[in-house]
């Protein structure tokens, strides 16, 4: 998913070891757009003066085991789910995303694999895998109840190459963009936790990572992605372009993917302006992602234009 690590411990989406304090590790009212843990993390010399929870009961080796498990098993369902994939493409003789049951699929499993890099180069993220895999097991039952496709040919006006260019590059995105979303809307409970006392019995979300921490797991994700969505965009102008004549005309699903464009070029922005970094800039991520999802399941399925072939 990302480039050549730049060094040990750091990743494309986050920092490794700074990072690996869990929810009260970091300051609790920290401005959340700065990369800058705080003073509480190690490295800083200075202490977290607000009383600590009392530690798990559960040994830490052993949640670190159940952890540990949990990404063994989702990286064996995303093996699984590239098989399935593959063997449709096989089977075809097509790439498979020339239906909506191949896309949504694929773009789940983007979104696990890159749940799994985050997960390794960031360690402490792993315990967010519950608000992504979840999701994602619920997505994949809907998809096979409501889209599933017997596997065939494509349509007509899917034979092209632009097919690979384009809808690869939005099955990417979208997958990337779903961790992103992920960490912004466990950024807004987090950092709403950590405006509280904590409680003296630990829990659930004491081993969560800092509001520090999601806050920038969800921005470095959006970076990673939006070029990806870019060239999406573009590419799929230059096909509309060779199939239909036109570069743009407005169409439902063109104008949607154009307002998910805006919103998350108005979320990076957001996130580097002050004033708006923070809970300002996690909700327009959350708008961004909702975009996203309008225009891959209504428009697609209950609207008409030019795009309506997506449905079937």
């Amino acid at each position: 998913m990302a480039a050549a690590a730049p060094a040990p411990g750091h990743g494309a989406f986050g920092d490794g070891d700074r990072d690996d304090r869990g929810a009260h590790g970091g300051p609790s009212d920290a401005e959340p757009g700065h990369d800058d843990p705080g003073q509480g993390g190690a490295g800083h010399g200075g202490t977290d003066e607000r009383p600590q929870p009392a530690a798990a009961s559960v040994p830490r080796h052993r949640r670190w085991a159940w952890s540990s498990l949990g990404l063994a098993l989702s990286a064996l369902g995303a093996v699984l789910q590239i098989g399935v994939l593959g063997l449709r493409g096989f089977g075809t003789g097509r790439a498979p995303w020339g239906n909506m049951y191949e896309f949504g699929t694929a773009a789940v499993l983007i979104g696990v694999l890159a749940y799994l890099v985050t997960a390794l180069r960031v360690p402490v993220m792993r315990h967010i895998g519950l608000f992504v895999i979840g999701p994602v097991m619920v997505s994949l039952v809907l998809i096979g109840f409501f889209l599933y496709a017997e596997a065939g040919p494509l349509i007509a006006a899917l034979r092209s190459d632009w097919l690979v260019v384009h809808v690869s590059a939005a099955i990417l995105s979208f997958g990337v963009f779903l961790v992103s979303a992920t960490s912004s809307a466990l950024f807004l409970v987090q950092r709403r936790r950590e405006s509280r006392p904590p409680r003296p019995e630990p829990g659930l979300w004491d081993r969560m990572p800092s509001a520090v921490a999601l806050d920038r797991v969800a921005h470095r994700a959006a970076v990673f992605a939006f070029p990806i969505w870019t060239f999406a965009v573009v590419a799929g102008a230059i096909w509309a372009e060779s199939a239909w004549g036109r570069f743009w005309g407005w169409d439902p699903k063109e104008t949607w993917a154009f307002i998910s464009w805006v919103a998350y070029a108005a979320y990076l922005h957001a996130r580097s302006t002050a004033g708006w970094r923070g809970a300002p800039a996690a909700w327009i991520n959350l708008v961004g992602f909702g975009s996203l999802v309008f225009n891959l399941l209504f428009v697609n399925l209950v609207s008409t234009g030019l795009h309506s072939y997506g449905g079937v």
